[in-house]
């Protein structure tokens, strides 16, 4: 009777533990094509290293916006300036599965000009525009040269020995090309049963108040277009879940010099990160890591089946989407697309994130 009494005792404390300091936290990868210093890539891991219930197991690098090495230095460097140490990068792929700029430039002779074309091309914030280099080239950085060295282990081994490790516990958050996880799913096909979520910035359906030129540019949206067979593999493999966050929704979120001044009032090591590097631009990668936090930013969403077109004719690289009524039943995987948001509520969870005063 003592033993059930006392037993009956422990986990009444424990419940009241977890009402009081939320829920035990949870685990998650980010997989990012990491471009700094700032931007909505370096910002979307560091809100979620900030965030009180997330247990970030790493982050993974992959090239996209900028080459690989480039942005594990960023990367690096960020957490060398937030005061993040303790987190371990793990370099992924340099190059796509078989998208390469050779392939494009003779693409858009048959088909038309693609404006952006990531490490590809030149590109950048207003602050900071850099020349276009070679992938093995690792300029001087704006923010100052990391200390931190990154992992030896490659990105697609990590995850494999992550999933492995914590079976139906991890999410993984990709933030950039599908490519990471393509060769993890290739290397160890577990892997997508093994995760509990995966969470997509990516794809473009139907965007609205946008430039004419993104309109006409159908549905190539630059994670998914810069390596459209990886997306392909991905998005077939069998996930519990697949959330996708897509150009449509991110479009109606907006990082402005207002709130980069408002973060930065916070005087904290993230908000000073934030208040030296931040620019203005889209909350692409931001949306996608804070609606995996809290679900409730986000007010409409729909089911979808989802694939990507890897003819390598005129609609290569384009996103693929049908009804449940409709779709060929040939691999695709049903996904949750988000449409709308509570933005408000966003923006001032983002504030809290990214000021480093979270849970205060």
């Amino acid at each position: 009777m003592f033993r059930r009494a006392t037993a009956a005792m422990c986990c009444l404390l424990f419940a009241g533990c977890m009402s009081v300091y939320g829920q035990a936290k949870r685990k998650i990868i980010i997989d990012q094509d990491a471009r700094g210093p700032a931007t909505t890539d370096q910002q979307s891991m560091l809100a979620l290293l900030n965030a009180p219930q997330a247990e970030v197991l790493g982050l993974t690098i992959v090239s996209g916006d900028q080459w690989r090495d480039e942005e594990v230095a960023h990367t690096l460097r960020m957490l060398e300036l937030t005061h993040h140490t303790d987190i371990k990068v793990y370099p992924g792929a340099i190059f796509p599965l078989i998208n390469s700029k050779e392939e494009i430039a003779r693409w858009s002779k048959l088909y038309g000009k693609i404006h952006y074309q990531g490490a590809w091309t030149k590109n950048g914030t207003g602050k900071f525009i850099r020349e276009v280099h070679g992938p093995y080239e690792v300029p001087d950085l704006p923010e100052g040269n990391p200390t931190l060295k990154p992992e030896t282990e490659d990105a697609a081994h990590f995850i494999i020995r992550m999933v492995h490790k914590y079976p139906h516990e991890v999410t993984i958050d990709a933030g950039g090309p599908l490519t990471n996880l393509a060769l993890a799913v290739s290397i160890d096909p577990q892997v997508a049963e093994l995760a509990q979520e995966l969470v997509v910035m990516g794809g473009s359906i139907g965007p609205e108040g946008v430039p004419l030129d993104w309109k006409t540019g159908n549905r190539r949206e630059f994670n998914f277009w810069f390596d459209p067979e990886a997306v392909h593999i991905v998005l077939r493999a069998p996930w519990k879940k697949i959330t996708v966050t897509t150009v449509d929704i991110s479009v109606k979120t907006r990082m402005t010099k207002a709130v980069i001044a408002e973060i930065a009032k916070a005087g904290t090591p993230s908000a000073k990160y934030i208040g030296d590097y931040a620019d203005e631009e889209y909350l692409w990668d931001e949306l996608a890591a804070l609606a995996w936090l809290d679900p409730s930013l986000i007010t409409k969403e729909t089911k979808l089946y989802m694939d990507m077109d890897i003819s390598h004719t005129a609609n290569y690289g384009n996103t693929l989407v049908w009804t449940p009524e409709e779709h060929p039943d040939m691999g695709e995987q049903l996904v949750n697309v988000q449409e709308d948001l509570d933005n408000p509520k966003f923006m001032k969870m983002l504030v809290q994130l990214l000021s480093g005063e979270a849970g205060k």
